[in-house]
């Protein structure tokens, strides 16, 4: 049995592997792999503009951003579509005014992040 130090993204896994005639088998993890290595990019943090912030009723995946940062909108346009538990939500402005939006297309978010500002 040989053993090798594997670094995974910061974490490290002692792993075992048998040689049986120069070739390497059996091989054994000590520690188990995190499912985060195929995990969705998470929400780069953008500066929220000034106004009134929307946060993330539930986490889940931003599908689609409706309106890029700077527009106008009403009171019920849809600013972008976040994907929760199978379902596709839109996230509504609550007010008029002007968008600055903090998440971007594919991010993966959490409860109480905010995704867009309106001032």
């Amino acid at each position: 049995m040989r053993k090798f130090n594997i670094n995974v993204d910061g974490k490290n896994y002692v792993v075992e592997v048998e040689e049986i005639g120069g070739v390497a088998a059996n091989t054994v993890v000590a520690a188990p792999v995190q499912a985060a290595l195929a995990a969705a990019p998470k929400a780069a943090p953008v500066a929220a503009g000034n106004g009134e912030p929307f946060k993330a009723p539930m986490p889940g995946t931003v599908l689609d951003v409706c309106v890029a940062s700077g527009a106008s909108v009403k009171k019920g346009d849809t600013i972008l579509v976040l994907e929760a538990m199978k379902m596709e939500n839109n996230m509504t402005a609550q007010k008029d005014g002007v968008v600055t939006v903090t998440v971007s297309k594919g991010a993966s978010v959490a409860s109480g992040d905010t995704l867009f500002t309106i001032a």
